[in-house]
Formats: C-alpha cells, sequence, structure tokens
C-alpha cells in the first residue's frame, strides 16, 4: 500500500488487488440477474459505505436489492441506529445483522421477499405479487460474510469459509426448500479502484484486502489511533492499557509487552504486534466501534473534535 501521512488524501495508486476472476465475476452476475429476483449486497457494518462497490449498481441495474450490514454486533448500538437513520433517509432497503444469528438472517430473508413482492405488485397491479419460491443472489467484497451466511441458512458447509479474502472462485445454486429459497453464491468483487487512503485501510482492517497486498503497519497503527480516540474500552482492557494513553508508539511497546511479543533482550517485536492487532480487531476482539460514520448533510460545518 502506498503510504500517506493524510489517510484522507486521495491516491493515485495504492495497490493493484483484482484478480481476472473478480472481472470474469462480474460479467457472471450480469449473466445471471434474470435468473433471480433479489439481490442481496451484504457489506461490514465498520465500513458500511466503503465496504460497497459502485461496479455492483452499474452491473445489476433496477433489480431489486437489500443491503445486509454484517457483524452489526460489532459496532455500538448508537452507531448502528445512525447509520440505520441515514439509509432510511436514503430510500435504501436495508438490514443490520449478525451472521451467525440465524432469526435475523430469517428476517433478512423476509424482508427480501417483501421487497420483491413490493415490486411485483408496482409493476402489474392487477396479478398476485406472491412470490413461491424466492431465488437470490449474494454479492459482495471478498470477507463479508456471504458464505457464512448461506452455511448458517442452509444448516451446512454449503460454500467454502475461511479468513482469507478470495475463497469463492465460483458461481454456486443453494438450494434451502424448508425456506422456499435459492441461493446464488458469487466470488467477492472488489471495486477495481480505491479513491482515498482511508478506504483502502478500512478495507485492509475488514480483511477484504489481503495483508500480503495491503501494509500490515499502516493497517493496524491505523487502527490503534481509531481505537485509542475512540476510548473503546475493551480495547483498553484486552491490552491493559492506561485510559489516558493516547500516543500510538507508546502503546504499541505497551502491547508487545503485555502480549509477549518481545525479541532478545527485550525489544519489542512489532512486526508481531500489528499481526496481533489485526487479527484480534477481525475476531471482534477490540470492542465495539464503527470506522466510518455516515456522511454530514451538505453544506454542513465539521468541527475538529465532534464528529
Amino acid at each position: 500500500m502506498k503510504r500517506s501521512n493524510d489517510p484522507s488524501a486521495p491516491s493515485e495508486a495504492l495497490f493493484n488487488w483484482y484478480p481476472g476472476h473478480m472481472a470474469k465475476a462480474l460479467r457472471e452476475i450480469k449473466k445471471r440477474l434474470q435468473f433471480v429476483d433479489v439481490i442481496l449486497e451484504i457489506r461490514d457494518a465498520r465500513v458500511p459505505l466503503a465496504s460497497g462497490n459502485t461496479n455492483f449498481d452499474e452491473t445489476i441495474g433496477n433489480k431489486p436489492k437489500l443491503l445486509v450490514f454484517n457483524k452489526a454486533n460489532l459496532v455500538d448500538a448508537a452507531t448502528v441506529k445512525k447509520w440505520e437513520a441515514w439509509f432510511l433517509k436514503e430510500g435504501l432497503p436495508h438490514i443490520f445483522l449478525n451472521c451467525f444469528d440465524r432469526p435475523s438472517i430469517n428476517k433478512a430473508i423476509s424482508l427480501a421477499r417483501t421487497i420483491v413482492e413490493d415490486h411485483h405488485k408496482a409493476c402489474n397491479p392487477e396479478q398476485s405479487s406472491h412470490v413461491e419460491k424466492l431465488q437470490l443472489m449474494i454479492i459482495g467484497l471478498p470477507n463479508t460474510g456471504k458464505s457464512t451466511i448461506i452455511n448458517v441458512l442452509s444448516q451446512k458447509n454449503s460454500t467454502k469459509v475461511a479468513d482469507k479474502p478470495g475463497q469463492t472462485l465460483l458461481q454456486q445454486w443453494i438450494q434451502i426448500p424448508e425456506h422456499g429459497i435459492a441461493l446464488l453464491d458469487t466470488p467477492g468483487v472488489m471495486p477495481p479502484k480505491i479513491n482515498k487512503v482511508v478506504h483502502a485501510l478500512y478495507l485492509s482492517a475488514i480483511h477484504a484486502i489481503p495483508d500480503d497486498i495491503s501494509d500490515e503497519q499502516d493497517t493496524a497503527v491505523f487502527l490503534v489511533k481509531h481505537l485509542l480516540s475512540q476510548k473503546v474500552e475493551k480495547f483498553f482492557e484486552r491490552y491493559k492499557l492506561d485510559h489516558n494513553e493516547s500516543d500510538v508508539d507508546q502503546a504499541l511497546v505497551k502491547i508487545a509487552t503485555v502480549r509477549g511479543c518481545l525479541r532478545q533482550k527485550g525489544v519489542p517485536d512489532l512486526d508481531r504486534v500489528y499481526k496481533l492487532i489485526l487479527a484480534d480487531f477481525r475476531k471482534g476482539e477490540l470492542g465495539q466501534t464503527c470506522l466510518e460514520l455516515p456522511p454530514l448533510p451538505k453544506g454542513s460545518v465539521t468541527v475538529p473534535g465532534i464528529r
């Protein structure tokens, strides 16, 4: 990843990770739209906008879509409500959930069915809008939880799940008769271009971008800075940090000491610390937080320290 002192700054070439199978997957998605009733776009609730892909909107056109924000259990409830209000105002059908909570996933399927039936009713008011068998397509960035959602719904390992981006390489149908649905799983597809350094950091943090493509140091330092500034209690507890701590470098040294990431003569092994922080964040061990907040209304003034 190309480093910058200003994470909000645009970058011309942060990294190049758009494997050929992703371009192919996007073409296949377009071909198979005719066979599905609704799209479920899975995103990460910790970065609701950055984990989207504008290429999806261009590809699926007017096909009904439900935004599913996974890992909402890793975000504080107050921030989830702010995002829900923002997406409601934008008129975008959505649901925030935890992919391991089956009732929440069932609710998402029910909402998807309602969206399809409302769409049918609007297009053909004189005909029945009831959908006997719902055919859904699952799309999203790598590592947002698409395969896990399918496996929880089907109650079996229908798809391969791994903490590594890019595991699903082929599209496949999964039949779930008890729910009256069929799911078309698709490979994770990244945006071909990331416009801001901070967006690349977001996607690296949630592991949508592989660590060997991004920079673990940049991402870990970014996370520590965020968690310190937000005073996330579980983060301080896990690494036994002083609640007044605000210096990133000092925090990294303390984490190395507390977690035994040391070389000979007690020298901090920061490479191990970076890996540890990323692993803990991705497992939800560092507390509830959201890296991205809803956009301010046009014309609003951002006051430092308030937002």
